[in-house]
Protein backbone atom coordinates (compact mmCIF):
# COMPACT_ATOMS: atom_id res chain seq x y z
CA UNK A 1 0.00 0.00 0.00
CA UNK A 2 1.05 3.62 -0.67
CA UNK A 3 0.88 6.56 1.64
CA UNK A 4 1.16 9.81 0.23
CA UNK A 5 1.41 12.88 2.18
CA UNK A 6 -0.19 15.19 -0.30
CA UNK A 7 -2.99 14.94 -3.05
CA UNK A 8 0.31 16.87 -5.11
CA UNK A 9 2.63 13.58 -4.80
CA UNK A 10 -0.43 11.48 -6.72
CA UNK A 11 -1.17 10.39 -9.86
CA UNK A 12 -3.65 7.70 -10.48
CA UNK A 13 -6.32 6.60 -12.90
CA UNK A 14 -9.86 5.50 -12.51
CA UNK A 15 -9.82 5.66 -9.16
CA UNK A 16 -12.50 4.16 -6.34
CA UNK A 17 -12.70 7.12 -3.48
CA UNK A 18 -14.14 7.65 -0.23
CA UNK A 19 -12.78 10.73 1.91
CA UNK A 20 -13.15 11.50 5.08
CA UNK A 21 -11.36 12.13 8.73
CA UNK A 22 -12.15 8.45 9.87
CA UNK A 23 -9.84 8.43 13.06
CA UNK A 24 -10.10 5.43 14.61
CA UNK A 25 -11.23 3.50 11.55
CA UNK A 26 -14.36 2.05 13.65
CA UNK A 27 -16.61 -0.40 12.71
CA UNK A 28 -18.56 2.02 10.34
CA UNK A 29 -15.63 3.71 8.66
CA UNK A 30 -14.91 -0.19 7.77
CA UNK A 31 -18.17 -0.67 6.55
CA UNK A 32 -17.58 1.76 3.73
CA UNK A 33 -13.92 -0.01 3.17
CA UNK A 34 -15.40 -2.92 2.76
CA UNK A 35 -17.69 -1.72 -0.01
CA UNK A 36 -15.07 0.88 -1.59
CA UNK A 37 -12.51 -2.24 -2.02
CA UNK A 38 -15.01 -4.76 -3.15
CA UNK A 39 -16.21 -2.86 -5.77
CA UNK A 40 -12.70 -1.11 -6.89
CA UNK A 41 -11.20 -5.09 -7.12
CA UNK A 42 -14.44 -5.84 -9.60
CA UNK A 43 -13.72 -3.19 -11.82
CA UNK A 44 -9.91 -3.21 -11.64
CA UNK A 45 -9.72 0.06 -10.03
CA UNK A 46 -7.32 1.12 -6.85
CA UNK A 47 -9.04 1.68 -3.98
CA UNK A 48 -8.15 5.47 -1.99
CA UNK A 49 -8.98 6.63 1.09
CA UNK A 50 -8.39 10.16 1.38
CA UNK A 51 -7.75 11.58 4.93
CA UNK A 52 -6.57 14.97 6.27
CA UNK A 53 -4.53 15.57 9.09
CA UNK A 54 -4.77 17.92 11.27
CA UNK A 55 -8.57 17.39 11.74
CA UNK A 56 -10.39 19.62 10.22
CA UNK A 57 -12.38 20.58 13.42
CA UNK A 58 -9.22 21.55 15.10
CA UNK A 59 -8.34 24.08 12.28
CA UNK A 60 -12.10 25.28 11.97
CA UNK A 61 -12.77 25.84 15.44
CA UNK A 62 -9.19 26.85 16.15
CA UNK A 63 -9.15 24.28 19.12
CA UNK A 64 -6.87 21.06 20.11
CA UNK A 65 -8.42 17.78 19.47
CA UNK A 66 -7.35 14.80 20.66
CA UNK A 67 -7.93 11.79 18.52
CA UNK A 68 -7.90 7.95 18.25
CA UNK A 69 -5.72 7.69 15.78
CA UNK A 70 -2.42 8.85 14.36
CA UNK A 71 -2.42 9.42 10.48
CA UNK A 72 0.19 6.67 10.23
CA UNK A 73 -1.82 4.33 12.40
CA UNK A 74 -4.93 5.17 10.28
CA UNK A 75 -2.39 4.37 7.06
CA UNK A 76 -1.70 0.85 8.55
CA UNK A 77 -5.17 0.27 9.87
CA UNK A 78 -6.37 1.07 6.19
CA UNK A 79 -3.58 -1.43 4.86
CA UNK A 80 -5.10 -4.32 6.52
CA UNK A 81 -8.41 -3.12 5.42
CA UNK A 82 -6.97 -3.86 1.70
CA UNK A 83 -7.30 -0.26 0.42
CA UNK A 84 -4.46 0.41 -2.00
CA UNK A 85 -3.77 3.92 -1.36
CA UNK A 86 -3.93 6.25 1.76
CA UNK A 87 -4.07 10.07 0.87
CA UNK A 88 -3.43 12.01 4.44
CA UNK A 89 -3.91 15.60 2.78
CA UNK A 90 -2.30 18.95 5.20
CA UNK A 91 -5.93 20.41 5.91
CA UNK A 92 -5.32 24.34 6.57
CA UNK A 93 -7.47 27.55 5.80
CA UNK A 94 -7.27 27.05 2.04
CA UNK A 95 -8.19 24.06 2.02
CA UNK A 96 -11.38 25.21 4.52
CA UNK A 97 -12.12 28.18 1.92
CA UNK A 98 -12.32 25.59 -1.52
CA UNK A 99 -15.55 25.31 -3.21
CA UNK A 100 -16.38 21.59 -3.60
CA UNK A 101 -16.34 21.71 -7.24
CA UNK A 102 -12.82 22.92 -6.77
CA UNK A 103 -11.91 20.57 -4.72
CA UNK A 104 -13.59 17.32 -6.61
CA UNK A 105 -11.74 19.11 -9.66
CA UNK A 106 -8.11 18.35 -8.12
CA UNK A 107 -9.52 14.85 -7.23
CA UNK A 108 -10.38 14.30 -10.59
CA UNK A 109 -7.33 15.45 -12.06
CA UNK A 110 -4.83 13.37 -9.42
CA UNK A 111 -6.91 10.75 -9.01
CA UNK A 112 -9.08 9.57 -12.48
CA UNK A 113 -11.82 9.58 -10.21
CA UNK A 114 -14.40 7.46 -11.47
CA UNK A 115 -16.73 6.46 -7.64
CA UNK A 116 -16.80 8.28 -4.67
CA UNK A 117 -18.14 6.18 -1.44
CA UNK A 118 -19.56 8.61 1.32
CA UNK A 119 -20.80 8.43 4.25
CA UNK A 120 -24.73 9.44 4.69
CA UNK A 121 -23.73 12.01 6.45
CA UNK A 122 -21.19 13.72 4.51
CA UNK A 123 -20.02 17.16 2.95
CA UNK A 124 -16.73 18.86 1.91
CA UNK A 125 -16.43 22.34 0.79
CA UNK A 126 -16.82 25.78 1.95
CA UNK A 127 -19.44 25.93 4.15
CA UNK A 128 -19.93 22.05 3.92
CA UNK A 129 -21.64 22.95 0.60
CA UNK A 130 -20.66 19.84 -1.11
CA UNK A 131 -23.27 17.44 0.65
CA UNK A 132 -24.46 14.50 -1.50
CA UNK A 133 -26.89 15.94 -3.74
CA UNK A 134 -24.44 18.67 -4.65
CA UNK A 135 -21.42 15.82 -5.09
CA UNK A 136 -23.49 13.28 -7.47
CA UNK A 137 -24.43 16.84 -9.36
CA UNK A 138 -20.64 17.36 -9.72
CA UNK A 139 -20.87 13.76 -10.55
CA UNK A 140 -22.28 14.32 -13.72
CA UNK A 141 -20.15 17.00 -14.85
CA UNK A 142 -17.00 16.01 -13.85
CA UNK A 143 -17.37 11.57 -14.59
CA UNK A 144 -17.55 9.94 -11.41
CA UNK A 145 -20.48 8.11 -10.02
CA UNK A 146 -21.60 8.61 -6.30
CA UNK A 147 -22.87 5.76 -4.08
CA UNK A 148 -24.19 6.61 -0.37
CA UNK A 149 -23.62 4.29 2.49
CA UNK A 150 -26.27 3.93 5.96
CA UNK A 151 -25.05 4.61 9.35
CA UNK A 152 -23.80 1.46 11.17
CA UNK A 153 -24.86 1.21 14.72
CA UNK A 154 -26.10 -1.23 17.31
CA UNK A 155 -27.91 -1.14 20.23
CA UNK A 156 -26.25 2.07 21.66
CA UNK A 157 -26.91 4.03 18.54
CA UNK A 158 -24.86 5.45 15.37
CA UNK A 159 -21.37 4.30 15.90
CA UNK A 160 -19.20 7.58 15.72
CA UNK A 161 -15.38 8.53 16.25
CA UNK A 162 -17.22 11.71 18.51
CA UNK A 163 -18.79 8.64 21.01
CA UNK A 164 -15.46 6.51 21.01
CA UNK A 165 -13.48 9.51 22.24
CA UNK A 166 -15.93 10.04 25.04
CA UNK A 167 -15.87 6.34 26.04
CA UNK A 168 -11.44 6.10 25.93
CA UNK A 169 -11.84 9.57 28.04
CA UNK A 170 -14.09 7.82 30.60
CA UNK A 171 -11.91 5.00 30.61
CA UNK A 172 -14.65 2.65 29.39
CA UNK A 173 -12.00 1.08 26.93
CA UNK A 174 -14.18 -2.44 26.57
CA UNK A 175 -17.06 -0.49 25.17
CA UNK A 176 -14.71 1.99 23.33
CA UNK A 177 -13.04 -1.63 21.77
CA UNK A 178 -16.98 -2.73 21.03
CA UNK A 179 -17.35 0.32 18.68
CA UNK A 180 -14.16 0.17 16.78
CA UNK A 181 -13.92 -3.18 16.16
CA UNK A 182 -10.81 -4.08 18.12
CA UNK A 183 -9.34 -2.66 21.65
CA UNK A 184 -8.45 0.86 21.27
CA UNK A 185 -4.71 1.03 21.02
CA UNK A 186 -1.43 3.19 21.52
CA UNK A 187 1.70 2.43 19.45
CA UNK A 188 5.05 4.09 20.13
CA UNK A 189 8.98 3.80 21.29
CA UNK A 190 10.21 2.57 24.29
CA UNK A 191 11.96 5.54 26.23
CA UNK A 192 14.09 6.08 28.91
CA UNK A 193 12.08 7.01 32.19
CA UNK A 194 13.20 7.39 35.45
CA UNK A 195 14.12 3.72 36.18
CA UNK A 196 11.91 3.76 39.57
CA UNK A 197 10.24 0.40 38.07
CA UNK A 198 13.45 -1.94 38.33
CA UNK A 199 14.90 -0.38 41.40
CA UNK A 200 11.30 -2.39 43.00
CA UNK A 201 11.99 -5.32 40.72
CA UNK A 202 8.83 -4.57 38.62
CA UNK A 203 10.55 -2.73 35.44
CA UNK A 204 8.18 -0.84 32.97
CA UNK A 205 8.56 -0.02 29.59
CA UNK A 206 7.87 3.84 29.35
CA UNK A 207 6.24 4.31 25.88
CA UNK A 208 6.52 7.58 24.39
CA UNK A 209 3.07 8.94 22.28
CA UNK A 210 2.49 11.90 20.36
CA UNK A 211 0.97 15.05 21.98
CA UNK A 212 -2.52 14.59 19.38
CA UNK A 213 -2.72 11.27 20.69
CA UNK A 214 -6.01 10.87 23.12
CA UNK A 215 -5.24 8.55 26.39
CA UNK A 216 -7.43 7.02 28.22
CA UNK A 217 -7.67 8.99 32.03
CA UNK A 218 -4.88 8.14 34.69
CA UNK A 219 -5.55 4.66 35.87
CA UNK A 220 -4.28 0.71 36.16
CA UNK A 221 -5.00 -0.87 32.55
CA UNK A 222 -4.80 -4.78 31.59
CA UNK A 223 -3.23 -4.44 28.24
CA UNK A 224 -2.07 -5.99 25.48
CA UNK A 225 1.30 -5.63 23.88
CA UNK A 226 2.33 -6.34 20.50
CA UNK A 227 6.14 -6.78 19.78
CA UNK A 228 6.81 -7.50 16.46
CA UNK A 229 4.31 -11.13 15.88
CA UNK A 230 4.88 -11.95 19.79
CA UNK A 231 1.79 -11.00 22.08
CA UNK A 232 2.61 -10.15 25.86
CA UNK A 233 0.00 -9.15 28.39
CA UNK A 234 0.65 -5.52 30.43
CA UNK A 235 -0.14 -4.23 33.86
CA UNK A 236 -0.17 -0.43 32.46
CA UNK A 237 0.06 3.02 34.24
CA UNK A 238 -1.24 6.17 32.70
CA UNK A 239 -0.35 9.00 34.86
CA UNK A 240 2.23 11.26 36.87
CA UNK A 241 3.43 8.47 40.12
CA UNK A 242 1.80 10.86 42.93
CA UNK A 243 3.67 8.43 45.27
CA UNK A 244 6.67 9.61 43.87
CA UNK A 245 6.55 12.56 41.44
CA UNK A 246 3.26 14.58 42.91
CA UNK A 247 3.66 17.65 41.50
CA UNK A 248 4.73 15.88 37.80
CA UNK A 249 2.04 17.22 35.02
CA UNK A 250 2.68 15.15 31.96
CA UNK A 251 1.21 11.73 31.96
CA UNK A 252 3.54 8.82 31.75
CA UNK A 253 2.76 5.56 29.71
CA UNK A 254 4.39 2.59 31.81
CA UNK A 255 3.95 -1.13 30.68
CA UNK A 256 4.91 -4.15 33.05
CA UNK A 257 5.20 -7.33 30.39
CA UNK A 258 4.20 -10.02 32.10
CA UNK A 259 6.81 -13.04 31.84
CA UNK A 260 9.15 -10.95 29.99
CA UNK A 261 12.86 -9.33 30.50
CA UNK A 262 14.52 -8.02 27.78
CA UNK A 263 15.90 -4.74 26.61
CA UNK A 264 13.21 -2.52 24.60
CA UNK A 265 14.78 0.90 24.39
CA UNK A 266 14.55 2.32 21.27
CA UNK A 267 12.22 -0.19 19.94
CA UNK A 268 8.26 0.58 18.84
CA UNK A 269 5.31 -1.18 20.68
CA UNK A 270 1.99 -1.53 20.54
CA UNK A 271 -0.50 -1.47 23.68
CA UNK A 272 -4.12 -2.27 23.41
CA UNK A 273 -6.25 -1.56 25.94
CA UNK A 274 -8.26 -4.60 27.67
CA UNK A 275 -9.85 -3.21 30.52
CA UNK A 276 -9.50 -0.60 33.36
CA UNK A 277 -8.60 -1.65 36.60
CA UNK A 278 -8.61 1.07 39.09
CA UNK A 279 -7.38 4.58 39.50
CA UNK A 280 -4.08 6.14 40.43
CA UNK A 281 -3.62 6.22 43.45
CA UNK A 282 -0.80 7.81 46.00
CA UNK A 283 0.40 5.49 48.59
CA UNK A 284 1.46 6.18 52.21
CA UNK A 285 4.68 3.59 51.58
CA UNK A 286 6.92 1.98 48.85
CA UNK A 287 5.90 -1.52 50.13
CA UNK A 288 2.15 -0.37 50.00
CA UNK A 289 2.41 0.59 46.11
CA UNK A 290 4.40 -2.21 45.64
CA UNK A 291 1.75 -4.72 47.49
CA UNK A 292 -1.14 -3.45 45.16
CA UNK A 293 0.49 -3.33 42.04
CA UNK A 294 1.54 -7.02 42.43
CA UNK A 295 -2.20 -7.54 43.02
CA UNK A 296 -2.77 -5.91 39.27
CA UNK A 297 -0.44 -8.04 38.23
CA UNK A 298 -2.67 -10.77 39.07
CA UNK A 299 -5.93 -9.39 37.82
CA UNK A 300 -4.19 -8.55 34.74
CA UNK A 301 -2.84 -12.31 34.24
CA UNK A 302 -6.69 -13.45 34.95
CA UNK A 303 -8.02 -11.06 32.29
CA UNK A 304 -5.88 -11.58 30.01
CA UNK A 305 -4.46 -15.21 28.81
CA UNK A 306 -2.30 -16.17 26.07
CA UNK A 307 -2.27 -19.70 24.18
CA UNK A 308 0.40 -18.51 22.66
CA UNK A 309 2.78 -15.62 22.06
CA UNK A 310 1.15 -14.69 18.66
CA UNK A 311 -2.56 -15.38 19.88
CA UNK A 312 -4.57 -15.11 22.58
CA UNK A 313 -8.11 -16.30 23.86
CA UNK A 314 -10.29 -14.58 27.02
Amino acid sequence: MQHYRSLDDVSLQQAWLTIGVFDGLHRGHQAILSQLTAGARKNGAPAVLLTFDPHPASVLARRELKLLTTPEERAALASALNVDAVVTHPFDRSVAEMSAREFMLRLKIRLGLSHLLIGYDFALGKNREGNAERLTELGRELGYTVQIIEAVGDESGVISSTEIRKLVSLGSVDAAANLLGRPYSLSGPVIHGDGRGRKINIPTANIGYPESKLLPPNGIYACRVRLGADLYAAATNIGFNPTFTPDKRTANVEAHILDFDRDLYGQTIELEFISRLRDELKFDSVDALIKQIHADIDETRKLIRLDSRSSTSG
